[in-house]
């Protein structure tokens, strides 16, 4: 950081001067909802450190929109039957909905599939096209021959050689989380047609990063050490491996048409197009844009999870060096990965929780939400959320810490003060006054340098610190005890004396304490912003006061100013509320299970499956069985759990058919049952195989068994 200057009323410092800033959140894929784990990402942080900006009075400018190209678009466009540009417009609203529900102050919440945005990459490409810097190449990619066209590597699912989750990714399986090739998967299949991928030849445009290598490792290993461990570790990383050429086009009819005349058929590279969006956003927000994207004196801060360090840290930056005119970024604090009950969030397997839901579940609790996902920010590593956790915070220290010295301090104000603002007494002030007064103001300085330092989780403790103290120094003083001796005094002839000191230590600690309560509003509202105007509101004060020259100050509300009565900042979190919670999750998953399993069992009557030879066949084992038990899975319509007599054990086995059987219509039956099937779980139940159905022309699943029957456990070929 550079040298600031000094507030002499405080001693606090003032930041660093008339800089411009140009503060940047991840383009979010318009392809489904927010959940937690974005807004714990990057889009709090980068909300919070905006809203301090601008309480410091800088010149700053905050940009984000919905990335609107790319394979996972046009996935959910197949999944829903719909045009890629539906899926978008679809999303796009929703996103944009619940960042303002949650406070995420954006000056331009944009979106790639604009005219601005697609003349300005195209504008780039032409430019660096023009430039000679680009190599074209000829390569060979998967190709689906059925439905004519290249597919990139998540429109090619298969078996994962890890878990055998059949439905795997060519980048990634979603069930165990190995990064995988296309070449990796058993089976692989289009995600299209269905059908086997075939390789063809194709033609593109290659940025060469290894040109870059060496500026890239003067500007980010020598003059970025500042960076945080996460994105300077992953950046040398990078750098020490070496760099390649990489493709900045693609073969696919979704997105920004490579602007050149045999170019048919290819769209730019959405990593290519995205970061540009940053650009293109702010040309949408102002004329001026080249001030914050041209001028060497604009700070520029990415604000990103960690799988975009790459992106943002050497392809993004090196893009610009090529382009030349474009400032580079000042730093690019990343988080790590928010887990939600022990497990990594899956949008494939529903477990997430989904902001626009949290805010219909939780109305006015916003700030809750904020805060405690900036309380447990994974900052420097995976954090895990959990809703126990939840709710521990929110009723241990917002209700009981943050809100009780709030209302303690109004309710004794206008029972001891008349409802204003009483007197400080300067010629009565003790040691413990003296205390609380260095602690705002120290407080102050520490939460100033770690929002600065990107450390906002330490200055949310010192905020709550802070209110901790606030609470401490009121039980000390004890204003309703110190009353109870005014009315005594009131009533000894020789009092009077007493009750001049009495009431005089009870207008300080009541005057500190609203100051403090006024401090804590400046302080509390890069954060929880909400909050901080029901602050406002109940002092009677305009939004000017939450200036960041205010903080540390002990004058913020006037001697004998009147003060509306107490409301409550926060509301306690109930047991039932919590519970409700954590079912919703577990069966969000859970129905994601079941539809799963009934996609594997009827896939067969959907269409043909790509050929396999007879050694992937021979790899199943089929046994006869007879269920000797039957009963209906609670809290489910479709499952019942099966007891399996397969001749020298006995297995149990989940099965999607209670919509067609009762438990006592399968008992006795004899099944075939794939005895070599990997267990898992559902509902809470380990299912140990599976029982072969087959559908018919009206969607009913009928059990499939011997013609004859057979001793369980015979073998089924």
């Amino acid at each position: 950081m550079t040298s600031k200057s000094i507030d002499q009323d405080t001693n606090t410092p003032l930041g660093d001067g008339g800089k411009r800033y140009l503060v940047t959140a991840a383009l979010p894929y318009a392809n489904g909802p927010l959940h937690i784990g974005h807004l714990a990402g990057c889009y709090i942080p980068s909300d919070v450190y905006v809203r301090y900006l601008r309480a410091q009075k800088k010149d700053v400018k905050f940009v984000c929109g919905s990335d609107e190209h790319g394979v996972p678009i046009t996935i959910r466009a197949m999944k829903e039957a719909v045009s890629p540009q539906q899926v978008v417009d679809k999303y796009h609203g929703m996103i944009k909905e619940s960042f303002e529900q949650m406070g995420i102050s954006f000056d331009i919440y944009s979106r790639t599939s604009g005219k601005v945005h697609h003349e300005t990459a195209a504008a780039f490409f032409t430019k660096l096209y023009n430039d000679g810097l680009f190599e074209e190449k000829e390569t060979e990619q998967y190709y689906d021959e059925k439905a004519k066209t290249f597919l990139a590597d998540r429109y090619i699912v298969g078996t994962c050689p890890v878990c055998a989750s059949p439905n795997a990714y060519g980048d990634q399986c979603e069930k165990c989380g190995s990064s995988l090739s296309p070449e990796q998967l058993i089976n692989p299949r289009s995600t299209l047609s269905d059908a086997v991928p075939v390789k063809k030849k194709t033609r593109h445009w290659y940025f060469p990063l290894q040109n870059y290598e060496p500026w890239l490792k003067q500007w980010i290993l020598e003059e970025h050490k500042e960076w945080k461990n996460n994105v300077f570790g992953q950046c040398k990383s990078w750098l020490d491996n070496g760099l390649q050429s990489r493709a900045m086009t693609r073969d696919s009819n979704w997105g920004i048409k490579v602007p050149l005349p045999d170019a048919e058929g290819k769209v730019l590279y959405v990593w290519f197009d995205a970061p540009i969006g940053y650009i293109s956003a702010t040309k949408e927000l102002t004329d001026k844009w080249a001030d914050y994207w041209c001028k060497e004196d604009t700070k520029l801060v990415h604000f990103i999870g960690k799988d975009n360090i790459v992106f943002h840290c050497i392809i993004f930056p090196a893009m610009l060096k090529a382009h030349g005119g474009f400032v580079l970024p000042d730093n690019v604090p990343a988080n790590e990965f928010l887990n939600i009950e022990g497990d990594k969030v899956s949008t494939s397997r529903n477990w997430a929780i989904w902001v626009h839901e949290y805010i219909k579940d939780f109305p006015g609790c916003e700030d809750v939400l904020r805060y405690v996902l900036c309380a447990n920010a994974p900052e420097t590593k995976d954090n895990d959320f959990t809703w126990k956790d939840f709710q521990e915070r929110n009723n241990s220290e917002l209700v009981n810490n943050f809100g009780n010295f709030v209302n303690r301090t109004w309710v004794l104000m206008h029972k001891l003060c008349g409802g204003k603002v009483p007197k400080l007494h300067d010629s009565i002030l003790d040691d413990t006054d003296k205390i609380l007064v260095e602690n705002i103001q120290h407080s102050t300085l520490n939460i100033q340098h770690s929002i600065e330092e990107f450390k906002f989780r330490d200055a949310l403790f010192e905020v709550m610190m802070l209110s901790d103290k606030g609470n401490k120094y009121m039980q000390k003083k004890e204003p309703w005890i110190v009353a109870k001796k005014l009315e005594s005094s009131n009533a000894s002839p020789e009092g009077g004396d007493l009750e001049g000191a009495t009431q005089k230590s009870i207008d300080n600690c009541l005057h500190l304490c609203l100051q403090l309560t006024a401090n804590l509003a400046v302080l509390i509202n890069p954060f929880l912003p909400n909050t901080a105007r029901k602050m406002l509101h109940m002092m009677k004060v305009m939004d000017k006061m939450l200036d960041w020259q205010n903080a540390g100050k002990i004058k913020l509300l006037s001697v004998g100013y009147s003060l509306r009565e107490p409301q409550l900042l926060f509301r306690k979190i109930e047991d039932a509320e919590i519970s409700l919670q954590i079912e919703k999750l577990k069966s969000g998953i859970m129905k994601t299970e079941e539809q799963s399993q009934k996609s594997e069992v009827g896939h067969q009557t959907s269409g043909l499956k790509p050929q396999i030879q007879y050694d992937d066949f021979a790899k199943l084992e089929l046994k006869a069985g007879t269920v000797t038990a039957c009963e209906k899975v609670e809290k489910t319509d479709k499952l019942l759990k099966l007891e399996v007599d397969l001749g020298t054990e006995k297995r149990t086995i989940v099965s999607g058919i209670a919509l067609y059987y009762k438990p006592e219509e399968v008992v006795g039956k004899q099944v075939i049952v794939v005895s070599n099937l990997a267990a898992r779980k559902m509902k809470g139940i380990e299912s140990q195989g599976m029982v072969l159905t087959a559908e018919d022309s009206n969607g009913k699943l009928h059990l499939l068994k011997p013609e004859n029957p057979v001793d369980p456990g015979s073998n089924i070929s």
